[in-house]
């Protein structure tokens, strides 16, 4: 099987990023985003998900980190879309309910092409650190618009935000490691009645 692996870049007025994907991949990811708690869910996020993630951004941060975030999600949903390509013999479909300590979350997803995101849980409005909770429903649906991909995520409960953010982080890469690995019983071909996704 071919290397799955994207590299991307954005530039505007406001952010600088760089990133590149691998897929099926347990080499260590360098992550430099200038939001500090936002690299280390990304860390996790990669981990899980057998992604390897090399990403730098430079960003506006003297405004706030909302451009940064909200644009790492973009170019990381780009990436992931390109690296996938055509999505032969993919899963697709991928979810998983994760525990940390007080916290449980899941997250279902379809690499169907078609972008749609739902959150359900808490609000997410306070703030972890210097941290601002809104900033992670902004990247996850700009993930999932620029992924083309069909995302829900459900936080049942969690009186940790710091734990809650990272189950949030981890399940995102566990279901996506599961909807793109490999159906061998496929031989190939799309998994759906259209013939492509």
């Amino acid at each position: 099987m071919m290397e799955r692996k994207a590299s991307v870049t954005r530039k505007t007025k406001e952010t600088d990023i760089s990133a590149e994907v691998i897929f099926d991949s347990v080499k260590k990811s360098e992550i430099n985003s200038g939001v500090p708690f936002f690299d280390h869910m990304l860390e996790s996020m990669s981990k899980h998900g057998r992604i390897s993630l090399m990403l730098h951004c430079a960003g506006d941060r003297e405004i706030d980190d909302h451009h940064s975030v909200e644009d790492v999600g973009i170019v990381l949903g780009q990436a992931i879309k390109q690296a996938l390509g055509e999505k032969s013999g993919i899963t697709r479909f991928g979810d998983v309910t994760i525990p940390m300590d007080d916290a449980l979350t899941m997250v279902a997803l379809d690499l169907s092409g078609r972008p749609f995101y739902k959150y359900t849980g808490p609000k997410l409005d306070g703030i972890v650190g210097t941290y601002d909770e809104e900033l992670t429903d902004e990247f996850l649906r700009a993930f999932a618009m620029n992924a083309g991909v069909n995302l829900h995520v459900m936080v049942f409960y969690g009186q940790n935000k710091h734990h809650v953010h990272e189950t949030i982080f981890k399940a995102l890469g566990i279901a996506l490691f599961r909807a793109a690995s490999i159906d061998p019983s496929l031989k190939g071909a799309v998994p759906s009645t259209k013939g492509t996704i």
